[in-house]
């Protein structure tokens, strides 16, 4: 099975993140997370801080843009593994995807209740 660039992900990487954004935020909140713990995984995972999130979301950036323009993204996104809609995180080549599927893990982590030191993986 691979999860690597398909025609399916270049739809998905011409949405507005604000799109993908609205869904881990319902996703978040229907397992009792809130929306500030949602933004700091991002911005942990990202760089982004608050006022670029808010930016990005309210300029309605392309996924590819969102993650093309992230301010750094975090050099402990490697140690996120285990698998997410049946692949393995940590074995995706391509890099787009990859980030994609990264920040995917860490939004189920967060809905399935997960500790934030754990998810930040501190």
């Amino acid at each position: 099975m691979s999860d690597e660039m398909t025609p399916r992900w270049c739809k998905v990487f011409a949405m507005p993140y604000a799109e993908i954004h609205a869904q881990y935020v319902n996703k978040v909140q229907s397992k009792g997370r809130t929306l500030d713990e949602l933004e700091e995984v991002v911005e942990w995972l990202t760089g982004y801080d608050h006022d670029a999130l808010a930016s990005a979301l309210d300029e309605r950036r392309s996924m590819a843009d969102f993650f093309a323009q992230a301010p750094g993204w975090n050099p402990s996104a490697e140690l996120i593994t285990g698998s997410i809609c049946g692949y393995k995180v940590q074995e995706i080549r391509d890099p787009q995807v990859k980030q994609a599927r990264q920040l995917d893990k860490l939004v189920d982590e967060l809905a399935k209740g997960k500790a934030m030191e754990k998810i930040k993986r501190a």
